[in-house]
């Protein structure tokens, strides 16, 4: 059983054995038992300074679509070509709610696999990502392309502290999952070949895999429905002032004072619009020399990117620009 499960590309350990001889209807020695086994056999390695489960504390989302975890990993293709494995993986349950296979780690990407997911298991409330420019750049001094569109359905966006992954530790033990299951299959040769294997993954995952953590060790599909599904979140409304001319106003003082030959005041917009003319962002094409002009100053970018489209932000002390893919090209 053990060499049948590894083979298959699942785990294998003592749990898995166990339960998997439970499942078929066997007669199954203890865990503790079948690690004394393997140890005998040499199939397993003694590993006495590893912490056991009961060490770790784990904080659990009280309900599926509280919270979403999504991350991007690379795999490859056949003669060496890189691609990129989204995952995005419910909290509560473990259930991979969608995997999107992609040529790069793109906005368009990520917004992609959240779309899958969501037409199959509904609005989360949270979606908790790392901080990547294609996920969510907001500690970088900017919103991307995916907090925008997830905040227009009410969805809260959140990150993980800088260079701390233990907070997306659920989606980084997702990915070796993955990564043990796809070693023992084909190389695939595409895009849509490396997708079908990571959906037949995702079904055996979520149905036919007893998750170690979950009580129970019960497979996700059925920890997902044991929980009634959080509510959805309500879309947020953005109210825009209308900016109609007011007789009261400046340029409304303006046209007295020059009735009575005063000196109009100055038309100079008010201190809260300065400020926020300081931060903002702009759709820019970048000239043939190579540069982008924002706010009167120059910015040297690439000359290899003459003609191509670029997303520059700015604040009181930061400019960047980005690609059309997500990715940074000077900060």
């Amino acid at each position: 059983m053990r060499a049948a499960l590894e083979a298959s590309g699942l785990d294998h350990g003592p749990v898995s054995v166990h339960d998997k001889l439970v499942a078929m209807g066997l007669t199954s020695p203890s865990t503790a038992s079948l690690a004394r086994i393997f140890r005998d056999k040499g199939v397993a390695r003694v590993e006495p300074k590893k912490r056991p489960r009961a060490a770790y504390r784990r904080f659990v989302y009280p309900a599926p679509n509280a919270c979403w975890q999504l991350d991007a990993t690379e795999y490859v293709l056949t003669g060496g070509r890189k691609c990129v494995i989204f995952q995005l993986e419910d909290d509560h349950s473990r259930l991979a709610v969608a995997s999107h296979v992609a040529a790069a780690e793109t906005s368009d990407a990520a917004i992609a696999v959240v779309e899958k997911g969501i037409a199959a298991r509904g609005v989360p409330q949270r979606l908790l990502t790392d901080n990547g420019v294609a996920l969510n750049p907001s500690r970088r001094g900017w919103q991307g392309r995916l907090v925008e569109y997830v905040t227009s359905l009410g969805v809260e966006a959140i990150t993980g502290k800088p260079y701390k992954p233990t907070t997306q530790g659920k989606n980084e033990r997702f990915h070796q999952t993955l990564f043990r299951f796809l070693d023992k299959q084909p190389i695939a040769s595409s895009l849509p070949e490396l997708q079908a294997q990571v959906d037949v993954f995702d079904r055996i995952y979520n149905t036919e895999r007893g998750h170690q953590g979950l009580p129970g060790r019960i497979t996700p599909q059925r920890a997902w429905d044991a929980t009634a599904v959080a509510e959805p979140p309500k879309p947020k409304v953005s109210y825009i002032e209308p900016l109609l001319p007011d007789p009261r106003g400046i340029a409304g003082q303006g046209a007295i004072a020059a009735s009575i030959g005063e000196t109009p005041p100055p038309t100079e917009p008010p201190l809260a619009r300065r400020a926020v003319a300081a931060r903002g962002s702009r759709l820019l094409v970048i000239r043939p020399t190579g540069s982008a002009k924002i706010r009167g100053i120059e910015f040297q970018i690439s000359s290899r990117l003459a003609g191509q489209s670029v997303l520059a932000t700015w604040d009181e002390t930061t400019v960047g620009f980005v690609d059309q893919h997500g990715e940074t090209l000077a900060c």
